[in-house]
């Protein structure tokens, strides 16, 4: 053992589309400890061996940072995943298909030399959101809706403090379902069938949207979309408040007084607020595992309530 107690210290992992971020947390005192912050670039099409590896690489950074090997281990997974035993099983999904059925529970444990047990998965939507509950825009509400727009779409709802994921990504949409319209790749493809022309992020469309209306009006397609959608659960579940991440939350300019407008139409009072932490909230919300393993609260110190986009 080291000079750090195990029970204290997570290395706390974000998996996105494009990359790993990792960092250690400190349970104790309830904080990411920065210096070991690292970040690794991952190509998600590519072979299951490459994937596994930058995973790997980011933990072994962090915790050399850190100066302390890793005794505890929280990784916030995209799904669909089997978080309980580790296993991936992502499939047709255009990202981790190369590690569809391995067992990333068993191979972390090798590779860290670490128990099993000490490496845990939680749905990055879900941590996303218990991160924000604890620490950002959702604290001081009782019950929060969570979407996470990016890679894929999203989703969680916390009620007292209790997260879960909603998979509404997986809920039919259309002529297919909601990820398929809420995520990165909707937005590459309708610009290419309006353009033929092909851009490499939503952020290389954002730079347009001054000099190209096609851009306006994709933002407003999505907006309407999104509001049609998520409508039908906040009729179902009545949330104190709706929080919103992931990549294409940086572009709310283009689309967030629109969604106010539109759900305004639907139900009554809706409340939006960006979410404050970006991947601090899933760092935290994964780490947060270990603690109620432990049987234990936890809670952030709270962002002071600034620079929020709300909506009563």
């Amino acid at each position: 053992m080291s000079q750090h107690s195990k029970n204290n210290y997570v290395i706390s992992a974000d998996i996105g589309g494009t990359h790993i971020t990792a960092a250690v947390v400190d349970l104790e005192k309830k904080i990411i400890i920065e210096d070991t912050r690292t970040r690794i670039s991952v190509d998600s099409q590519g072979a299951a061996t490459e994937i596994l590896e930058n995973w790997s690489s980011a933990l072994i950074q962090a915790c050399q940072k850190f100066g302390s090997p890793a005794h505890q281990v929280a990784l916030a997974m995209p799904g669909p995943f089997d978080y309980k035993n580790g296993i991936s099983l992502i499939k047709d999904l255009h990202k981790y298909e190369a590690i569809y059925g391995l067992n990333i529970k068993s191979y972390l444990s090798e590779v860290l030399k670490i128990e099993a047990e000490d490496v845990l998965f939680r749905n990055d939507a879900e941590a996303f959101l218990q991160g924000e509950v604890l620490a950002g825009a959702g604290t001081g509400f009782r019950k929060v809706l969570g979407i996470t727009l990016g890679t894929g779409f999203g989703s969680a709802l916390s009620f007292d403090g209790i997260t879960k994921d909603l998979n509404l990504g997986s809920e039919p949409y259309q002529d297919s379902i909601a990820d398929d319209y809420f995520s990165t790749r909707w937005f590459l493809r309708q610009y290419y069938e309006l353009t033929g022309l092909s851009v490499s992020g939503v952020s290389g469309l954002t730079s347009m949207v001054k000099h190209n209306p096609v851009v306006t009006d994709i933002f407003e397609e999505f907006t309407a979309n999104l509001s049609l959608f998520l409508k039908h659960i906040i009729r179902a579940e009545k949330p104190d408040v709706i929080v919103i991440g992931g990549n294409i939350a940086k572009a709310s300019n283009l689309f967030l007084n629109g969604l106010i407008d539109q759900l305004a139409g639907y139900v009554e009072n809706v409340k939006i607020r960006m979410a404050l932490l970006g991947e601090d909230a899933a760092l935290m919300g994964a780490a947060a595992g270990f603690a109620t393993k432990a049987g234990r609260g936890f809670s952030f110190a709270p962002v002071k309530d600034t620079n929020f986009n709300t909506q009563s």
